[in-house]
């Protein structure tokens, strides 16, 4: 086995357990999504979706 890929899985798991917590405490403290904030994320992507096919279909 690599040392480096030793050090890189050490790193992760460090990665991990530093952000463990904090995503906890966004996903406890962050705020409720309301009736429009749906709307407002869906149209976005339904242009980019959109966008995409009409490049396949150009192809």
């Amino acid at each position: 086995m690599d040392w480096s890929k030793i050090i890189w899985a050490v790193l992760l798991g460090a990665m991990i357990l530093f952000l463990w917590p904090r995503a906890k405490h966004m996903l406890k403290n962050s705020p409720r999504a309301e009736q429009g904030d749906w709307q407002s994320v869906l149209l976005p992507i339904a242009f980019v979706v959109g966008f995409v096919i009409l490049l396949i279909m150009m192809v």
